[in-house]
């Protein structure tokens, strides 16, 4: 998949970053972390520079958020899960995954589209339960775009500064997704854990 990202960018420049980043958030198994670190490798030999990988990027990640936002609207967990249990062995997607980002969502409100959107799969899927609360769109559209160009500045400035060793940091990243999914599951254990304890003292 890696040498596709890549040729696609290679040929296309901004429009392909702008699509690849966009499909990124609508299909979360294709690696935002290739698409930029590649990009900022790009700009240190191609006519293409690191304000515009970042531009192009934001708009494709923003948009494709948008899309999830605006599905989320129209459908609820029980109908995603459908979807899901159907197609997800294609989109690499378990309900397991759109729970996670359904529970943050209904655990820390609205700040959880900005805080996610630094933890690769749920930075995508978190647009969903966005829009099935019925977040409000704007504060939605800024706490998203705000996330993202962080992300994406970080990224591409990386790959640019390590140049042709961008591979070696997409290699982090997998390393920096593990370390971040093993977080979650012991913040979710810790959680059920307190949930417990109070139940139990409350009764």
């Amino acid at each position: 998949m890696d040498s596709w990202i890549t040729s696609i960018m290679e040929k296309f420049g901004y429009i392909g970053i702008f699509l690849l980043i966009t499909l990124e958030n609508l299909f979360p198994p294709i690696p935002s972390e290739v698409i930029l670190t590649f990009g900022g490798y790009m700009t240190t030999h191609t006519n293409l520079n690191v304000f515009g990988v970042v531009v192009a990027s934001t708009i494709g990640s923003v948009a494709g958020a948008i899309v999830l936002y605006g599905i989320g609207l129209l459908i609820d967990i029980n109908r995603i899960e459908k979807i899901v249990e159907k197609w997800g062995h294609i989109l690499r997607l378990s309900k397991g995954d759109i729970h996670k980002a359904n529970n943050w969502f209904s655990k820390y409100g609205v700040w959880t589209v900005f805080f996610c959107r630094f933890i690769p799969l749920i930075r995508s899927l978190i647009s969903l339960p966005a829009g099935m609360a019925h977040m409000n769109f704007g504060i939605f559209l800024v706490l998203t775009t705000l996330g993202t160009l962080i992300w994406n500045v970080v990224l591409v400035n990386i790959g640019a500064a390590v140049r042709g060793s961008w591979e070696t940091i997409v290699g982090y990243m997998d390393v920096y997704s593990n370390v971040a999914y093993v977080v979650l599951a012991l913040l979710f254990m810790v959680f059920v854990v307190l949930f417990i304890r109070k139940r139990i003292i409350l009764n």
